[in-house]
């Protein structure tokens, strides 16, 4: 049974994300070859206040 874990900033929409979970799902069932009822996903979205680039938040750099 494939995981897949993704991690991503927050504020995308739940329509996003779903579209993630599905398309995520659709490759792995293609390339490993297994039903997709196997194929798990887990999203977790990141506050920008946790999310540093360059020794900074997101959140100060407004991304």
């Amino acid at each position: 049974m494939p995981l897949i874990h993704i991690e991503i900033m927050e504020g995308r929409s739940e329509e996003k994300i779903e579209r993630l979970i599905a398309e995520v799902t659709e490759t792995i069932e293609s390339v490993l070859e297994v039903p997709k009822q196997n194929v798990r996903v887990i999203v977790s979205e990141v506050p920008k206040t946790h999310w540093g680039i360059g020794g900074v938040s997101a959140k100060k750099l407004k991304r």
